[in-house]
């Protein structure tokens, strides 16, 4: 690898990429890790130079604080290497990614099309802002096959936004096969990649926008909130840029910098929790407590063999459906029971989680009857035996 970086080949492992990408080099003199660049104002030697800098909107040049700087281009860099794409606009949170790729492309009259199984806080967009601003939202069936989806697409639909696995219910979607069928009728692809960093590469599969919560798996400590949206050509680049900065989003460059540090152990961490997530996943699946585990790692997952061609791997994150002699409150009663695992609805952190997902889950395209009360579960560093040691002493607070 060039002192410079400058090579952007991908020839490298993953790892190696992750620990020298976004740096100036190994040999460079000073620190490793590059520095936190805050700024508002942006001093130029002349008004010429200022007029000129106006020139490079879409570019990696300093106008401006909100037009990000070097520790934003650092880690834009390297979210644009991980997903496989050739630009990557950071923003302050996960929503936020998700929000400015769908206002970048939809505006009065048109209309999305969003799986049932999406993230709450982006159903509550489609239904709150963009509605009130005269974008109609259709919910599909995120199983849904190309000539289902063909079926679906009207005149006036513009995009069409994927997310695969679903993060509660954990559906692999067939994502090339929904590709061909909206790019048939000029729509774009949208994917919520989150669950699938590193072990799906979207611009391959069709996908023309990846959305990333890099409070996940890129933070990996659960003390940052940033998200990434990334395209794979310049002409989207544009209308992602263009969107970002009307909308006077931005990110703090010290989360920047938290993110650029946390992705040097990413997958380390990836091979870690994915290992001990499928340990435990294996474990409650032979429950007799257990109706199902939504894993799509699991030979018994519906998707499975989707989720075996397209990805290279999985996360931490699945969901678990109880028997139906269970109620809701049992479900409770099981979490509230757990030492090891914290009640929170975030993830991708060191830290496992376990929240009852039954009351938060909205469905209205036919894909919300799952046989008994749910929870999902993030398995995170701590050892698998002491994990499944705890959950058995929760399981026997079930009572229905």
């Amino acid at each position: 690898m060039p002192d410079d970086h400058a090579s952007k080949t991908r020839t490298y492992g993953f790892s190696t990429r992750m620990s020298h990408a976004g740096r100036a080099g190994t040999h460079v003199h000073g620190f490793v890790n590059p520095g936190v660049h805050r700024g508002s104002t942006v001093l130029f030697p002349n008004s010429a130079a200022r007029r000129d800098g106006a020139k490079h909107r879409f570019e990696q040049f300093m106008t401006y604080g909100t037009q990000g700087g070097p520790t934003h281009y650092a880690l834009e860099d390297v979210i644009a290497e991980i997903e496989g794409g050739t630009r990557a606009m950071i923003l302050g949170t996960g929503l936020a990614a998700v929000a400015v790729p769908l206002m970048a492309w939809l505006k009065a009259g048109d209309h999305c099309l969003m799986p049932d199984s999406a993230y709450g806080p982006a159903r509550n967009l489609c239904e709150g802002l963009l509605k009130g601003w005269g974008v109609e939202t259709t919910y599909y069936d995120p199983t849904v096959d190309e000539a289902g989806m063909a079926a679906l697409i009207r005149p006036n639909t513009r995009v069409v936004y994927t997310e695969s696995p679903g993060s509660h219910t954990f559906e692999v979607q067939d994502i090339p096969a929904i590709a061909r069928a909206a790019h048939a009728r000029g729509c774009k692809v949208m994917m919520d990649n989150t669950w699938g960093i590193h072990h799906f590469m979207p611009f391959t599969h069709g996908v023309d926008v990846s959305i990333q919560a890099l409070t996940k798996y890129v933070g990996g400590h659960s003390d940052v909130l940033l998200g990434s949206a990334t395209v794979n050509s310049e002409e989207d680049w544009k209308v992602l840029r263009g969107a970002g900065s009307q909308l006077g989003q931005y990110a703090s460059p010290d989360d920047c910098w938290l993110a650029l540090r946390g992705v040097r152990t990413m997958n380390v961490r990836l091979k870690r929790q994915e290992a001990s997530g499928i340990e435990v996943a294996r474990w409650l699946s032979a429950r007799p407590e257990v109706l199902r585990v939504m894993h799509p790692a699991l030979p018994e997952h519906p998707q499975h063999d989707l989720w075996k061609r397209d990805f290279t791997g999985s996360c931490s994150l699945f969901g678990v459906v109880f028997q139906p002699r269970y109620a809701i409150e049992d479900v409770y009663r099981f979490i509230d029971a757990l030492a090891l695992f914290g009640i929170g609805a975030s993830w991708g952190g060191f830290e496992s989680l376990a929240i009852a997902t039954t009351g938060n889950i909205t469905r209205t395209a036919g894909s919300g009857d799952f046989g008994g009360p749910m929870a999902r579960i993030h398995i995170g560093l701590e050892d698998p035996a002491d994990l499944i040691a705890d959950l058995e002493q929760g399981l026997a607070r079930l009572t229905g």
